[in-house]
């Protein structure tokens, strides 16, 4: 299915409040657009699935919008992001879209493009302070988490239950997953342990293996992305751990494929493809000012176990799903 531009629709933006329009909002660098082609740069956060089906998108979508498109990938690292932003602003680009490695990075980030007369637009997370920013696709990653914590709760029954975390690499995302999941998690669901995955399956499958030792009652585990949840499922099933319940993030087509057999009990769904295609659409239509958009636009997200798998949007453009 390609990605053409889709009809805009009307998103509350939650994570940050009411939504701030175009018009007459914010501080952000005025456009630098009247006419001609758009060059922009795209600085990716890392190497999973979820990290190339995003890149994916954006490429796609720059294609339709026949926009000139810079790449480049900061690999979890703060010191490499802030790096890419420099070859971005050395390359002139009109605007970066930035899948950001941690929180704490963005302020020098935005700083640097800032000062270069270069909007930012960031895709997943966005910090308090919009107002330096050109906008943003938001995904409410502690509600992603907090949607999964729910599934434990209902599924737990009020009964005592161990639960232990698989996190990502700690910054935004992975920070924000887990405390959605923990803090909405019910008094009577006890986490034994929170270890970081870091976006890797082999990580994730050792540190599961060390948590079902340490903890051989376990009945739940959080696991902050599907691919780590594979290797989780690979550790806990060596270990006789087979009725360990999986409850995770994505909604890829192999993530769906584990809820329909049992491996996984419950997923959120993260589109990567709609977030990449609205961060590119976004970003080209707030630089041409010619329509009235939405400067933070909350994508949609939904708890998926095996009753309501159809549901689930495509995650990823079919050539990368």
């Amino acid at each position: 299915m390609p990605l053409s531009p889709r009809p805009r629709r009307a998103l509350a933006a939650s994570a940050v409040g009411t939504a701030l329009v175009l018009s007459g909002c914010g501080t952000q660098p005025q456009s630098r657009i009247n006419s001609g082609p758009i060059t922009i740069g795209f600085v990716n956060g890392a190497d999973t699935a979820f990290h190339a089906c995003l890149r994916a998108a954006i490429e796609e979508e720059a294609t339709a919008q026949r926009v000139v498109l810079h790449t480049a990938n900061s690999r979890q690292n703060p010191a490499t992001e802030l790096s890419n932003i420099e070859d971005m602003i050395a390359k002139d680009v009109d605007a970066v879209i930035v899948q950001t490695v941690n929180v704490n990075a963005l302020k020098d980030d935005i700083a640097k493009a800032r000062s270069a007369k270069i909007p930012i637009f960031l895709t997943s997370f966005v910090p308090d302070d919009t107002s330096d920013l050109l906008g943003a696709v938001v995904v409410d990653l502690k509600k992603v988490g907090s949607l999964d914590a729910d599934w434990v709760a209902r599924d737990a029954a009020g009964k005592q239950v161990e639960v232990g975390v698989i996190a990502g690499a700690p910054g935004a995302a992975s920070d924000l997953l887990t405390s959605g999941f923990t803090e909405q998690l019910p008094a009577n669901a006890k986490v034994m342990a929170n270890e970081p995955g870091m976006f890797n399956p082999v990580k994730a499958q050792a540190v599961a293996a060390d948590m079902i030792e340490a903890h051989p009652n376990l009945r739940y585990a959080f696991v902050a992305n599907e691919e780590m949840a594979f290797g989780a499922r690979k550790a806990f099933d060596a270990a006789g751990a087979e009725d360990v319940r999986i409850a995770t993030v994505n909604g890829t087509d192999e993530g769906l494929a584990a809820l329909k057999d049992g491996r996984f009990s419950a997923t959120v769904t993260n589109s990567a493809m709609k977030i990449g295609e609205l961060a590119l659409e976004n970003t080209v239509d707030l630089l041409r000012e010619y329509k009235q958009v939405e400067k933070i636009t909350d994508l949609p997200i939904r708890l998926i176990t095996k009753d309501n798998t159809d549901l689930a949007p495509m995650y990823c453009a079919p050539e990368n799903g």
